[in-house]
């Protein structure tokens, strides 16, 4: 078993449901785990394993679309990389806010979603 991650990625996106939200955007924390089984790969050909720069791309791409709830871009992140790479068997991303305006909250609020696939 293989796990290509990508951890702490920092970006600037605009979801939320509050109107302050919208237009100001917040700063995100991303997170994402892909697993997937070897098989007889000797890891000498980026083809035979999941490019963590495509993963990033796809990240980078959905989170600039604005959605009010960070379940949804999640799900969508994780359904382009199943598509993408149909030989992964398990993905989860976590996406934190890392400025919520929540009022006298310190610290980030966010959300995992975690996805295995049979075989």
């Amino acid at each position: 078993m293989v796990v290509i991650e990508l951890n702490q990625v920092r970006l600037h996106a605009f979801h939320g449901i509050y109107e302050g939200e919208k237009l100001t955007g917040s700063e995100y924390e991303i997170n994402v785990r892909v697993v997937y089984e070897e098989g007889d790969s000797t890891f000498d050909d980026l083809k035979n394993t999941i490019n963590y720069v495509e993963i990033l791309d796809i990240v980078k791409q959905r989170m600039r679309i604005p959605t009010g709830l960070l379940e949804k871009v999640a799900d969508s992140i994780i359904r382009k990389i199943k598509h993408r790479y149909p030989f992964s068997s398990e993905i989860s991303i976590s996406i934190y806010k890392l400025d919520a305006p929540v009022e006298n909250f310190q610290g980030k609020l966010g959300v995992t979603l975690l996805k295995k696939f049979d075989g």
